[in-house]
């Protein structure tokens, strides 16, 4: 409940501080709200603080310093404050560490008033310099944002006497602009394509969920390519209708401007972006009218999950699978599920949209949690590419190749018809995969069902789930060909010459999230493919996630078999959801499309499940081999991570840990490890990992709690616990 203290109230006060506890405060003059944002001094320092509650007296009050100033802001709300306690105790994060993801907006004490900008001018200059040409690159690559003095020249990489030289000139434009203006209204409008049907029912009970005022998730399942978004924009459209706000959260900053130009065709304005290509001075604004009101849609990556929403109405998660929903440093959370906590109290209606839904989505729209929603046809004339496997088996590769000639043909093909080629690298993971090239045997560990990993400086195999290693075989352990043995894993570099020296008339575009400085130019380089400006297109998974190239024709899939027997519990599941996200890039348009999965396992379940299209089966499969080892979504898991400079002690920690596991036992938990961790050493800190299962309905969050306070940590040991992992590195 808000409450108003007067002007010497004692006051609780979470800071962002690491502090195990709220402090307490005397209100300042004036007076403050439960929920304000205040600075207060902590030492000799100034600090950014929340006003919590009542403080806890109990001492000299006489000693009790005064809050400096209350913030131009708005007032945290209860329900975000209850998102964010809620939040920590699951995820097990230290309250400051929840506030400052809440609160990462530069400048928030700064005082209402005027800033000089600067955006792209008309005139041009008396000459060009290799600093001038970076600045014009950077005013460009943000299409028309205003920038300080300081960010434009630090983000250009130049002096602030080169930005001044070019207003005088006319080429940069020096204006002064209010700090945190709204953001243009936008208007619901209508589609910007006709609906089909399907289209239409899915909407219409999208928009009814809106309409409801209460919380509820849907997941939207569609086949790539059938226009989940203008469903999903119908129920924004709605949202705003009702005077609430929406949050749309994307996997990829690469995506967001292609997104962002189909928000403006369809509202008439662009909304506010919160992700890391934004500058500083737009992510300030975007925070503080997330909380007046003052922008009805956001658009950003799962940090935008933690705005200030004044009525948040509407949370759509896109390419719900990813997994770059999941922070894996910092604060350990997954926004896919924070998101249906904030909506759930929030009063909100969550979307899941997805063409190859998590488990987790799925197990829950079995069990009635979620409801479900099916888009089952490509919008327009656009049909599913037809698929199909080509055994490498069968293939006669030397080992510094990776294209078969099967697949090689198919590209000829496309080539002397004037379209396009997709060549895919699967790079998931860390570290390759030993495989033996006589006959597809991939090396697993003799005490668990996962593949070993080659430690080079080790020089050995190691198993990442339960710590067995052993020396690197000569001989394959199935078949006993002798030196056949590889690790497999091209760069995309390396691929890039074999495909020059394969086809060298054909244009080459390599696309790796790695490749490129920014986010615009990511795009600027997908809108020229997409444009016929490429012949040949190599890609890592960023090729996966929702572009639209209408020339592609072929989909060529080098390594499908890379994440199959994964230590990763998942790693079936996102093998099967990769390949069927990048196949469904090919055919987009009037052109028929075909994808291609080069193999040593065509009869593998996944395989099989990927070229039937029997996503049920492969579903049901899954969840029946999860249900029978009590794993997630039907048990429970965290991970622990040791790491310190001295491997000795770290693994000694983990021992202790491993053997004062009886508060775990308790609730029927088991702890396996320590382990080496599958990156066993980052940056000069050695890694040991443990894990602990548990049922699904067992309290495992106290009983964390409790194991991990047993032991107190050495000053350079860090101890980091990881519920619901994601991954297992």
């Amino acid at each position: 409940m808000i409450r108003h203290f007067d002007e010497g109230d004692l006051i609780s006060v979470l800071t962002t501080q690491p502090l195990d506890r709220t402090l307490d405060y005397k209100a300042p003059e004036g007076g403050c709200l439960t929920g304000a944002f205040v600075e207060v001094p902590l030492g000799p320092r100034k600090v950014l603080g929340v006003v919590w509650g009542e403080g806890e007296g109990g001492y000299d009050l006489a000693k009790v310093r005064s809050v400096i100033r209350v913030l131009d802001a708005a007032p945290m709300r209860e329900e975000m404050a209850e998102f964010l306690t809620r939040a920590a105790e699951y995820t097990l994060t230290p309250m400051p560490a929840m506030l400052r993801l809440a609160t990462r907006s530069p400048g928030l004490g700064d005082p209402p008033s005027m800033r000089t900008v600067y955006r792209k001018g008309t005139g041009a200059p008396d000459r060009w310099t290799d600093a001038r040409r970076r600045v014009m690159e950077t005013l460009e690559q943000y299409g028309g944002l205003a920038f300080t003095l300081s960010e434009l020249a630090e983000m250009s990489g130049v002096s602030t006497s080169v930005v001044k030289g070019l207003v005088k000139q006319g080429v940069v434009a020096e204006e002064a602009s209010p700090r945190d203006l709204p953001y243009p209204r936008l208007e619901p409008g209508e589609a910007a394509h006709e609906l089909t049907e399907e289209q239409r029912e899915a909407a219409e009970a999208l928009k009814a969920g809106v309409a409801s005022g209460d919380y509820g998730t849907t997941l939207l399942k569609g086949v790539t390519g059938s226009g989940k978004t203008e469903v999903y924009l119908e129920a924004v459209a709605a949202c705003l209708k009702a005077g609430r706000q929406a949050l749309v959260l994307l996997p990829e900053i690469a995506l967001t401007a292609e997104f962002l130009t189909r928000v403006e065709a369809r509202f008439g304005a662009k909304p506010a972006e919160w992700h890391s290509g934004v500058t500083m001075t737009e992510r300030r604004r975007a925070w503080k009218m997330v909380g007046e009101g003052g922008a009805q849609l956001v658009v950003g990556a799962r940090s935008a999950l933690f705005l200030p929403f004044r009525e948040l109405g509407l949370i759509v998660v896109d390419e719900e699978h990813d997994t770059s929903y999941k922070q894996e440093d910092g604060v350990l959370y997954n926004a896919r599920d924070m998101a249906v906590l904030r909506a759930s109290i929030t009063g909100a209606q969550v979307v899941l949209a997805s063409a190859t839904p998590s488990l987790e989505s799925w197990a829950n729209v079995e069990a009635g949690k979620y409801k479900k929603l099916d888009l089952t046809a490509r919008f327009g004339e656009a049909v599913m590419p037809e698929l199909a496997a080509i055994d490498m088996r069968e293939e006669a590769l030397p080992s510094t190749r990776w294209i078969s000639e099967a697949l090689t043909r198919e590209v000829r093909a496309r080539l002397d018809a004037g379209e396009q080629s997709l060549l895919f690298l699967n790079r998931r993971g860390y570290a390759p995969v030993t495989i033996c090239r006589a006959c597809g045997h991939q090396i697993g560990c003799d005490h668990c069902d996962a593949r070993v990993v080659e430690h080079r400086f080790l020089k050995r195999l190691v198993c990442h789930q339960c710590g067995e290693t052993k020396p690197m075989p000569t001989v394959c352990p199935s078949c006993g060909a002798e030196d056949r043995l590889a690790p497999v894993g091209p760069g995309v570099e390396r691929l890039a010459e074999e495909v020059a020296e394969l086809f060298p008339e054909a244009r080459v575009a390599v696309l790796s999230s790695d490749l490129f400085g920014s986010a615009r130019a990511l795009k600027s380089a997908i809108e020229e493919i997409a444009a016929g400006g490429a012949d040949i297109v190599i890609g890592t998974q960023i090729v996966a996630k929702g572009h639209n190239f209408p020339l592609l024709t072929l989909v060529g899939v080098i390594d499908a078999d890379l994440g199959l027997q994964g230590s990763d519990l998942r790693a079936a599941e996102r093998t099967f959801q990769l390949m069927r996200q990048v196949s469904g890039r090919a055919g987009r348009a009037n052109r028929p499309g075909v994808a291609l999965l080069q193999t040593y396992q065509p009869e593998h379940p996944v395989i099989r499940a990927i070229l039937s299209g029997e996503e049920e089966a492969f579903w049901r499969a899954e969840a029946d081999e999860r249900k029978r080892v009590g794993v997630p979504p039907y048990g429970r898991l965290a991970g622990i991570v040791l790491s310190s400079p001295d491997v000795q002690e770290v693994f000694d920690l983990g021992k202790a840990l491993a053997e004062r596991s009886q508060p775990l036992k308790r609730i029927g938990a088991e702890v396996f490890g320590p382990a080496p961790a599958p990156i066993a050493r980052i940056r000069g800190r050695h890694r040991v990992r443990l894990l602990v299962k548990a049922e699904k309905t067992a309290p495992l969050q106290g009983a964390l709690a409790e194991w991990v306070g047993q032991v107190k940590l050495p000053s350079n040991l860090r101890l980091s616990i990881d519920i619901d992992p994601q991954s297992f590195y």
